[in-house]
């Protein structure tokens, strides 16, 4: 809203210049004003409308890709690219890096070249503009309007969703080209293009509007409109690229506000990477124009201004491309000097008790794109499991042999079992609001059982084990040899299957899902050797022999009851 208020007065503020016209012709400028405007809106919203389709449609491969990222950098740039022209928004690749990064998927060095890509990413809309379709802008909407409300088929609403999308943002194009038709023979604003073409201003205004509307396909698509309208030469062009790429920055480093330092970083890395890009070609501008001029096609047949307005927005896209490409192949090979000064910039700093117990992925931003989400939410269980694995490996040596206070320690860690899983439900609970495809309900519902019987576990170790320890101490109880190491190695089997379980649901992994629910003889084997074991035990000749064989016994039945949960969770993944 307050972007949207800072446009009308930038209007209203422009408005007397417009007016104090100096020469004969007289602009209408709230007319012009109403078209620009609206154009731009009809624009930025079919983008928006463009991009949900292409996020639902693509979104399962788009997770997949991710998935598949290796420590190869190159890999991680043609990653960024794809995925950054499917959902048209670097700050959600951003997004995604930050995920990976903190997940130990990947290094910060690594991180860089995906980052690297998105750029590459960006020049997609740039170059559907410049193809001047705007005849078919119309049609385009009509078809998509009717596949969209129409279509009883959830693909192709997608589908048209996309097509419509496409249909406003080249309807809005057309708007927009329309509304600046008056100001050909308008000289005050002749004389402001003039101007552009000292590279400089030019990308220091293309950087500020960028800032302003948080678009830079938006800015990049009113340059080719000017242009189509031989309104800035080639090099002016350019010029207003370069700055919308700056421009961009701004939305990647509000995004990092309150955000973890590896958001900030990947920020700051984007920030870098830009402003030295516009840098390095700052005083190559002419020499990239020309080169643009020579592969870009020409229109022998016209000449003057409508030769420019011909050929220009094809130029502009290509040079756009053209640079971006051109500064991911050289800054790629520098991405470790380049991690390594991101680093001295914003070092390391000590986790409080408040980050140890909150969710380390659960970010709100992708929450538009579910596969994403969900995709995330699998991270925060991984999270949550390893709170959980603590709490089991510590669990057994404090019954057998330790104390009160290293039985409150694990009831500690529930605390932060329970917190997590509270945070991971009220997160799914938000994803289920958006529109669903079949399987991404079903894996929802099987991500929130899984987080449930992991919570369950933790409850099992919290509730009963602790207390099992706690009157083992009480009453000075003592547990033979041979049943430690009989409780000790169903521990280790148990906490196996739990590891496996987390692994399973954190990856998606088929094989260790089928390896936990595998071990179900392996389990009732030992637990029935337990059961024999303590019977033969029960006339054992000991001090307090049957307070010994009740707790023995529970403490069997509750790591029993522990693997039911672990094989629950792994009946998700292979239900899935």
């Amino acid at each position: 809203m307050r972007r949207v208020l800072f446009l009308i007065a930038t209007v209203c503020v422009c408005a007397p210049v417009l007016a104090a016209d100096d020469s004969a012709v007289s602009i209408a400028v709230g007319q012009m004003a109403m078209q620009l405007f609206g154009g731009l809106a009809l624009f930025l919203f079919g983008i928006e409308q463009m991009t949900e389709g292409l996020k639902m449609v693509a979104g399962e491969r788009m997770r997949g890709v991710l998935a598949r990222l290796t420590s190869n950098r190159y890999m991680g740039a043609m990653t960024g690219a794809f995925v950054t022209a499917i959902i048209q928004s670097s700050s959600v690749t951003t997004v995604l890096v930050v995920g990976f990064t903190t997940a130990g998927l990947m290094s910060f060095a690594q991180s860089i070249g995906v980052i690297m890509g998105a750029n590459i990413g960006t020049t997609i809309t740039a170059q559907i503009v410049a193809f001047k379709v705007t005849k078919a802008a119309l049609l385009m909407i009509a078809i998509g309007f009717g596949f969209l409300f129409f279509s009883k088929k959830k693909t192709l609403k997608h589908y048209g969703g996309i097509v419509m999308g496409l249909g406003l943002v080249f309807f809005g194009m057309s708007i927009m080209s329309d509304a600046m038709q008056p100001l050909r023979a308008f000289q005050p604003f002749l004389d402001l293009m003039i101007r552009m073409e000292h590279p400089l201003i030019g990308i220091l205004v293309a950087a500020a509007f960028t800032a302003l509307i948080q678009s830079s396909s938006a800015t990049t698509a009113i340059v080719i409109v000017m242009a189509g309208q031989g309104f800035i030469t080639l090099p002016a062009g350019i010029a207003l690229a370069f700055g919308a790429n700056i421009g961009t920055c701004v939305t990647a480093m509000l995004a990092a506000i309150g955000k973890p330092r590896e958001a900030l970083r990947a920020a700051v890395t984007h920030v870098l990477f830009n402003v030295a890009g516009v840098l390095l070609w700052l005083g190559f501008v002419t020499q990239l124009a020309e080169f643009v001029t020579v592969i870009s096609p020409t229109h022998e047949n016209l000449y003057g201004a409508q030769k420019l307005a011909a050929e220009a927005p094809r130029q502009i896209a290509n040079a756009h491309t053209i640079f971006n490409v051109a500064n991911t192949v050289i800054f790629i090979w520098f991405t470790t000097l380049i991690a390594r000064l991101v680093e001295w910039m914003i070092p390391d700093r000590p986790l409080d008790e408040e980050s140890l117990i909150s969710a380390k992925y659960l970010d709100a931003d992708v929450l538009s794109t579910p596969s994403i989400a969900l995709d995330l939410v699998r991270r925060e269980i991984r999270h949550m499991g390893e709170q959980v694995l603590e709490m089991i490996a510590g669990i057994m040596p404090a019954i057998l042999h330790g104390s009160v206070d290293a039985l409150d320690e694990i009831r500690a860690i529930d605390e932060r079992v329970d917190i997590l899983h509270a945070q991971i439900v009220i997160y799914l609970g938000r994803i289920s609001q958006a529109e669903l495809t079949e399987k991404q309900t079903v894996e929802l519902m099987h991500l929130m059982d899984a987080a449930n019987d992991l919570e369950n576990i933790g409850d099992v170790v919290e509730m009963n084990l602790v207390e099992l320890g706690r009157r083992r101490i009480g009453k000075g109880v003592a547990i033979s040899a041979p049943t430690q190491v009989l409780l000790t190695d169903f521990h280790q089997v148990v906490m196996d299957a739990v590891s496996a379980a987390i692994r399973a649901v954190a990856n998606d992994d088929y094989e260790a899902a089928q390896a936990v629910t595998g071990m179900k003889k392996e389990i009732m084997r030992i637990t029935n050797s337990a059961a024999n074991h303590e019977a033969k035990r029960l006339v054992a000749n000991e001090p307090q022999r049957i307070e010994a064989y009740t707790v023995e016994m529970d403490i069997a039945e509750k790591l029993q009851r522990i693997y039911y949960f672990a094989r629950r969770m792994a009946r998700t993944v292979k239900e899935s």
